[in-house]
């Protein structure tokens, strides 16, 4: 397989036609139905121009090995999770590539539980892509049918954690990103269902992507301008397959994606204290949250799943990461940028104050981000092995990579970075952490030029 291929807990990715190929396709959906021993499946794609012919040749390999195959066509991430949910199914499969570009498309594979399969459940699910499985004789094939109510379904569960009608008495004017993905029509529907005036931006299942598919700041231009020429309340953007969630406020200005989750947890935890669980690379504002309303708090290593198993098993208020990926456990135990958005109308009604006092109200750091490119098989352990020494003073936590928190004296004290090999990705991530600009960048700085 071509080195665009990337396995990991986070499923398969690659290049389509450069390592996702017709013969993986074949493999991937063969192995799934084994895992999930013949039971039920359900089925999304995220708007990708090759999405609907690799779900179909899924689908008809998926029956072929003798399970019933729900598709539920273009939905986001989280539709598929809460069919799984609702129907009782033996797993789920997503074909999304989330917030790669556009050439890249991926199976995100979900458990009997609607989550994603965790360590053990991936790696025996590698192992029996290694293995033939021979197709059911043709009367033990399964169906494929097709459901058009799983939006409603999803839209139901988002609506019943908030006061909806308190919402919809404020009639917020919203702009939406969609970024022409999965989120596009039914993002509209639920703003509709709470009385808001929708204001669209790229919300067309068309096929293609008009920006960088993360809903980062430079992405999100077309959003900010529409903010402040239609003058409304907020801009909610996605990415591709709607689990990330990035807020633009009333003067056109983003928040930032790491303060999506902050801002939710402020709004949950004063209403109610609880748990908090989040990765290792998200902000330290939402530790201070946590903090300010007493609330236990707790890190894991970076991939939806590793959080997920955390806040179940320490029965979590609210968790996620810090990509804007909101998980709460109220609607459904994985990354939903629809919650996230009920939530912050809801904050937004109930206090009666514009984003950006919300926002400018929580704990302030700034973070720098990067990525630098890694050969295929590219190991970085002597090099994360020599940061360790070098600051052994400092706080480190190498369950996932490196993170260190400077806690001595020093230019980086209060600070912190993240040093670590990305799951989706043939790249390094660093991501630093700092008081002000200047010392999130001094910190990534330093440690980016050890693995360029």
């Amino acid at each position: 397989m071509a080195g665009t291929l990337m396995k990991s807990v986070s499923g398969i990715r690659g290049v389509v036609g450069d390592g996702l190929t017709p013969e993986l396709v074949l493999k991937v959906a063969s192995a799934f139905a084994c895992q999930c021993r013949g039971k039920p499946v359900v089925v999304g794609r995220d708007s990708r121009p090759t999405g609907a012919a690799i779900s179909e040749m899924a689908c008809s390999a998926l029956a072929m090995h003798g399970c019933d195959v729900l598709d539920v066509g273009i939905v986001p991430t989280p539709t598929v999770q809460i069919m799984v949910e609702e129907t009782a199914a033996g797993g789920g499969m997503v074909i999304s590539a989330s917030h790669n570009p556009i050439e890249w498309n991926a199976f995100k594979l979900i458990g009997k539980k609607g989550t994603f399969l965790d360590q053990r459940e991936i790696e025996k699910f590698f192992d029996l892509m290694e293995k033939e499985h021979p197709p059911k004789r043709w009367n033990a094939f399964g169906a494929i049918s097709r459901r058009a109510d799983a939006a409603d379904i999803h839209i139901e569960r988002v609506l019943a954690v908030v006061d909806a009608g308190g919402v919809s008495r404020n009639r917020f004017r919203v702009a939406l990103d969609s970024v022409n993905g999965a989120g596009s029509i039914i993002t509209r529907r639920l703003l509709e269902r709470l009385g808001c005036e929708i204001v669209p931006v790229h919300c067309e299942i068309t096929g293609s992507f008009p920006r960088g598919a993360e809903p980062l700041a430079e992405n999100l231009t077309d959003l900010c301008e529409a903010v402040r020429s239609s003058g409304a309340d907020i801009g909610f953007a996605q990415d591709p397959d709607a689990d990330r969630l990035a807020i633009v406020d009333e003067k056109g200005i983003p928040i930032g994606e790491e303060y999506t989750l902050t801002l939710i947890a402020e709004h949950l935890l004063s209403k109610r204290p609880g748990r908090v669980v989040v990765n290792l690379s998200t902000t330290r504002a939402i530790e201070e949250v946590a903090k300010r309303h007493e609330s236990p708090f707790t890190r894991t290593r970076v991939g939806e799943i590793n959080v997920v198993e955390r806040m179940r098993k320490l029965g979590a208020r609210i968790g996620g990461e810090g990509n804007g990926g909101v998980i709460a456990p109220e609607v459904h135990l994985g990354r939903d940028s629809l919650a996230g958005i009920v939530y912050v109308l809801e904050m937004m009604a109930e206090r009666r104050r514009p984003v950006s006092e919300l926002a400018g109200a929580l704990p302030r750091y700034v973070m720098k981000k990067g990525k630098v490119p890694l050969p295929p098989g590219a190991d970085t352990s002597a090099a994360l092995a020599a940061v360790s020494s070098e600051f052994r003073g400092e706080r480190i936590s190498d369950i996932d990579g490196l993170r260190i928190d400077f806690v001595r004296q020093g230019p980086f004290a209060g600070g912190w970075v993240h040093l670590r090999s990305s799951n989706t990705e043939p790249i390094f991530r660093v991501i630093a952490e700092g008081r002000d600009g200047t010392q999130a960048e001094d910190i990534y700085r330093y440690f980016a030029r050890m693995f360029k």
